[in-house]
């Protein structure tokens, strides 16, 4: 074949591989538009945004994903709703969008600490990403195995960071803050721990007059511990029986399993009033009775100026063991969280006053017992009635607040890729169907959207308690708590010596604070937590500390006093 003939046919075919290269090219930008498309249209609504914000959210995503087509990517959460909406619904939307595979598993909350742990450790990268309680932040900025979030959407993120994220539209933001300033951790699901009480039985006439005739005050909302426990009393040994089934007026979990924790860590104590005041945790004694001086925890022990086992904190042990000895089922000593969960939603109890609000889209469900026909509620949540060591200025509560974790142990690549993925299954494209369809809400957004107002009669007070300034006081473990796996599992030990009868409330509280001293001290001898680590207050004789102001606080003369309750209508008016 001549010279020219060979160069005019190679050029030929050179123009028709690049035609055929280009409408590849084309067609694939189109199948990933094309499934943005179909997702915005039939799943991601209702949403703050329009349909044409949407649509420009995830054109970004589809350019950011380039580079990281056809990886697969592995990130763990606990198995909560929410999580297995992300698991199931938005993981594989996100692959249909970006050409990034996700295996997000779900795990028991107990195994994505032990696998982060591990990881820390380690240095053997096991997942990609977590989605990790904020109640490790203490452990987070202190040992340097995180990477802070808000530094690396400045460097290494910076082209892989959501233009719209709006970090100022998320409101458990200040519970993933170290002392540093810096954001370790981005919100992704978060849930209270509030008062639960059929609304329903409350209003019975009957039942109204009986109780004033009993106690000499209104049947309502309880606004203290005597109050919760005189309405305890009431139905589980004057009420007895409604509509011919036996019913009790509280309701909790006593068994010896890691949950038991739970119990106890998710701010019992700052229920009681045993810290000191200060939100989003008591300023120096915090919820765990932790003393932290500058950001050096020193102590656990009254002996050292904690709170562990002071009288408030021992005061609140022993109404957990007498009302579940008294008032509860008589199973549920021995259930587990788990196991307890789902009791109150099967009609026999009229209040717990230590309920997740995780647990509102199971309450909800038509049918049950504890449900209208019509598919409103017969009970609400409320906040939590406050402990006789309460004081003004202190947290009330807690909240849970997963929140997606990068550890420096991952490799670049792969941390990008599932920062993509973190902030889609968060970004205000889809994060108001997350709300709706788990109901543990992230964004002040979603929360004010006029479809968290049509979904409210039937979330029994769940929207009005998010819109409400009252929710600052519920809070997360933070920052004194310096190495939260290997502390959070001394608790539900020495709990379970209590709720057995095996030792008394006072006994098991020292052992427990003398476990975290000792957990402290091995911290500080180690040297590993830097300038922020341990450092042990000597021991003094507790009369020492009782004496100063705040926590550790003396005990009181009077631990019972006049209860007080408040009408729903009332409360949700305030």
């Amino acid at each position: 074949m001549p010279y020219y003939k060979k160069s005019v046919f190679k050029l030929a075919r050179l123009s028709v591989a690049m035609v055929i290269a280009g409408c590849s090219s084309l067609a694939l930008a189109d199948q990933y538009s094309d499934a943005a498309q179909r997702w915005v249209g039939e799943e991601f609504s209702p949403s703050t945004l329009s349909q044409q914000q949407q649509m420009d959210e995830m054109a970004w995503f589809i350019e950011a994903a380039k580079p990281f087509r056809g990886m697969e990517i592995n990130v763990a959460s606990e198995t909560i709703t929410t999580h297995e909406y992300e698991s199931k619904t938005l993981a594989k939307a996100f692959f249909e969008i970006t050409g990034i595979k996700v295996n997000h598993d779900l795990i028991q909350e107990g195994d994505v600490v032990e696998k982060l742990q591990t990881q820390m450790q380690s240095g053997r990268n096991i997942y990609d990403a977590y989605v990790n309680d904020s109640d490790l932040i203490g452990t987070h900025f202190r040992y340097g195995k995180v990477v802070p979030i808000s530094d690396f959407i400045k460097g290494e993120g910076k082209d892989v960071t959501l233009p719209t994220l709006d970090l100022e539209d998320f409101i458990g933001l200040s519970f993933t803050t170290g002392p540093d300033g810096k954001i370790y951790q981005l919100p992704d699901q978060q849930f209270a721990n509030l008062y639960w009480f059929r609304a329903d039985w409350f209003e019975r006439s009957d039942l109204k007059e009986k109780f004033k005739a009993e106690y000499g005050y209104e049947l309502g909302v309880p606004l203290n511990w005597s109050a919760y426990e005189d309405i305890a009393e009431f139905f589980s040994e004057k009420v007895k029986t409604i509509d011919g089934e036996r019913v009790y007026g509280h309701m909790d979990y006593g068994k010896k399993d890691p949950s038991l924790g739970w119990r106890f860590t998710d701010a019992w104590l700052s229920m009681a009033g045993a810290g000191d005041k200060g939100i989003p945790n008591g300023v120096p004694v915090d919820e765990w009775g932790i003393r932290v001086e500058g950001c050096n925890p020193v102590g656990s022990s009254v002996e050292r100026g904690g709170a562990t086992n002071g009288p408030a904190a021992v005061y609140a042990t022993a109404k957990y063991v007498e009302w579940l000895k008294k008032y509860a089922p008589p199973e549920a000593p021995g259930m587990t969280f788990g196991e307890a969960g789902p009791v109150p939603a099967q009609g026999s109890v009229a209040q717990q006053i230590f309920w997740y609000t995780a647990f509102t889209a199971d309450m909800t469900k038509p049918g049950l017992p504890v449900v209208n026909e019509d598919g409103t509620p017969k009970w609400r949540m409320a906040p939590s009635p406050r402990g006789p060591y309460w004081e003004e200025g202190m947290k009330l509560g807690y909240q849970d607040t997963g929140s997606w974790t990068f550890l420096n142990s991952t490799p670049l690549d792969r941390r990008q890729a599932a920062w993509l993925y973190a902030q889609f299954v968060v970004s205000k494209s889809v994060s108001l169907k997350k709300t709706l369809v788990g109901l543990t809400p992230i964004r002040e957004s979603d929360i004010n959207s006029q479809a968290m107002t049509d979904a409210a009669p039937k979330l029994g007070g769940l929207v009005e308690f998010y819109r409400s300034d009252a929710r600052v006081q519920w809070t997360p473990t933070g920052t004194n708590v310096p190495d939260y796996p290997k502390l959070a599992q001394l608790w539900w030990q020495y709990v379970a010596e209590a709720a057995s009868g095996e030792k008394t409330p006072q006994e098991a509280m020292d052992g427990l604070a003398a476990a975290q001293d000792k957990v402290l001290t091995r911290l500080e001898r180690s040297g590993a937590q830097g300038e922020c680590g341990p450092k042990l207050n000597p021991k003094q004789d507790a009369s020492y500390w009782l004496n100063q102001p705040g926590s550790p606080k003396a005990k009181l003369a009077k631990e019972k006093p006049q209860g007080k309750t408040i009408a729903y209508k009332d409360l949700i008016a305030q």
